[in-house]
């Protein structure tokens, strides 16, 4: 069988490749024309008729195999391997921070067997990448997980506030979680529930582009990452990203009020009905307001790590199956997060299951599908009849953040009442006393 086997190539491309004797990670000299493309044969997935290399600049590239393409094999090549440099000195004056990973973009490089990006760096990797750190603060490193966010449940929440408590009592300065940025806000939203009345920052992180692209946000979000944790006057659970598609400045959202917004741009996060708690620009740090919790190491961490499992989001369209919400009733489940319309509406014909499911001691709270704004189930009739039904308003909570808090509510307490008081208490500003307005534009014409 030929090396070329099981590497995604066929027809055209596959013949192409094998007249040149080319294996993957070979080093190739594509020409057409006048024009010639050099770099590393990958791995190609899906179906198409070309050949991806992988050039000088970190970027890949696919040739069309056609009659009029010439490939020649220049070299060997050496499948690129990543060793982490040596750890920089650290300035015992300087905060102490630990940085935790969790895996995802931000610990990842190109795995040249599959062409894909894989979790495979560990937090030492990242500072050992990143030397500017030894100029900002004493690091410590931990794997808590290796894993892609999306793979991450509320067991893992559970281990991960576990191990957090763990450093904060060692009495660190703070605290950053590198972490796939999927999940990362739901993950934000449960750290913060879970650990409560919080001495020093704890701030996640991460990356939309691998560390081996040169587009790569991975370094300068860690940057202002650490210089949160250790420095930052606030003591909250916060989420470090570019503020920009540019490289000038870091944000630092509220753990439960920031969405990713955006599948690929590097300012893919934004405040929801909120204002990012700093920005890191230049390394200073700055913040708009004094609305935050003041950073004290001697304050005692509370922690409440446990989540229910027996949870379940209901996206509200028109015409949506009543059967969907007995399903989950029948299914057991203690709580549902239903993502209403509007102001907080589902339709008529949804009444009659949500009492069966209330009337049964289970928890039904309801957030908006709108991203910005507040529930008002006061306004219109349909509103007011669900409160009847005993539907609790989640106000400018966004859906997301109102699922994991369901989740930690229930994971405190089996009785339904105390589950729906804490769901209603404003734990870690979950909550905004009015809806701010949001006044430009998120995302303007094309991509990044």
């Amino acid at each position: 069988m030929s090396e070329l086997e099981g590497s995604g190539y066929r027809g055209k491309a596959l013949e192409l490749l094998k007249q040149a004797g080319c294996s993957v990670g070979d080093i190739l000299r594509l020409t057409r024309k006048d024009k010639t493309y050099e770099g590393i044969l990958i791995p190609r997935s899906g179906d198409g008729t070309a050949i991806i290399i992988k050039m000088q600049s970190g970027y890949n590239i696919g040739i069309e195999a056609t009659d009029d393409l010439s490939v020649e094999k220049t070299g060997k090549g050496t499948k690129p391997t990543f060793a982490s440099p040596p750890l920089p000195k650290q300035n015992p004056l300087l905060p102490h921070v630990v940085i935790m990973s969790t895996g995802g973009t931000i610990a990842s490089r190109v795995d040249y067997r599959t062409g894909a990006v894989r979790s495979a760096m560990s937090a030492n990797d990242l500072y050992g990448v990143v030397p500017e750190l030894a100029d900002i603060s004493q690091v410590d490193t931990e794997i808590a997980f290796s894993i892609y966010s999306e793979n991450l449940r509320q067991q893992d929440w559970s281990e991960l506030a576990n191990k957090v408590a763990q450093c904060i009592q060692k009495g660190i300065d703070g605290v950053v979680i590198a972490h796939g940025t999927d999940t990362m806000a739901y993950t934000s939203a449960a750290l913060s529930f879970a650990l409560q009345n919080l001495p020093v920052p704890v701030i996640l992180v991460g990356a939309q582009r691998s560390s081996d692209r040169p587009s790569s946000d991975a370094a300068t979000n860690l940057i202002g990452a650490v210089k949160a944790a250790g420095e930052a006057p606030f003591a909250e659970v916060g989420l470090a990203m570019h503020d920009t598609i540019s490289d000038a400045a870091i944000a630092v959202y509220r753990g439960t009020k920031v969405r990713k917004c955006h599948t690929s741009r590097r300012d893919t996060f934004q405040s929801i009905n909120d204002f990012p708690l700093a920005k890191v620009q230049n390394l200073q740090l700055t913040l708009p307001s004094n609305n935050y919790r003041k950073r004290d190491p001697k304050r005692q961490l509370v922690l409440k790590p446990n989540f229910s499992e027996k949870v379940a989001l209901i996206k509200f369209y028109p015409g949506l199956d009543p059967a969907v919400i007995d399903f989950y009733v029948e299914r057991g489940m203690r709580g549902i997060l239903l993502e209403g319309s509007g102001l907080g509406h589902v339709s008529k014909f949804c009444f009659e299951s949500i009492k069966r499911a209330t009337a049964k001691g289970i928890v039904v709270a309801m957030a908006s599908q709108c991203i910005w704004g507040r529930v008002n189930m006061n306004v219109y009739d349909t509103g007011r009849d669900l409160l009847g039904l005993g539907v609790v308003s989640l106000e400018d909570m966004f859906p997301e953040t109102g699922l994991v808090k369901l989740m930690w509510a229930l994971g405190q307490t089996e009785d339904p009442q105390q589950a729906t008081d804490l769901l209603k208490t404003n734990i870690a500003g979950e909550y905004s006393t009015r809806t701010l307005p949001k006044e430009e534009k998120l995302y303007y014409r094309g991509e990044p």
